[in-house]
């Protein structure tokens, strides 16, 4: 049971991730922008992408999980931090909807990383 619950909150934040890719990798304004505030733009996008890519990726692999779910987690602290401290809640009009993203996955990486650390403890 834990296998599975964990494989839905990984999804969860790959899919978040995943998502979020096609923005960072095709200079989305919000992303330009984005970057473009935190002193970071194109260099910083683009790195961005590819360390979340590589995350979706870890993410999806069992063997990876919590290695995923810990850059993951990592990954939207900073994130969460660079909204609070230099971009704000809201981003161009977006009602907070990057920074909810963000909040959300971090959860979901947490929970997953717990999840796995238990299931590997009882396996062993």
């Amino acid at each position: 049971m834990i296998k599975w619950i964990s494989l839905a909150f990984r999804l969860l934040a790959a899919l978040v991730l995943a998502q979020t890719l096609f923005y960072k990798f095709t200079a989305a304004a919000e992303s330009v922008f984005i970057f473009q505030t935190l002193g970071a733009e194109p260099a910083g996008r683009i790195a961005a992408g590819v360390i979340e890519l590589v995350i979706v990726i870890l993410l999806l692999i069992p063997r990876t999980a919590m290695i995923g779910s810990v850059l993951g987690a990592g990954t939207m602290l900073g994130a969460i931090a660079s909204h609070l401290f230099v971009l704000g809640v809201v981003v161009m009009e977006d009602r907070g909807l990057l920074f909810g993203l963000a909040v959300f996955t971090l959860v979901c990486c947490t929970i997953a990383f717990l999840l796995e650390r238990k299931r590997m403890a009882h396996s062993t």
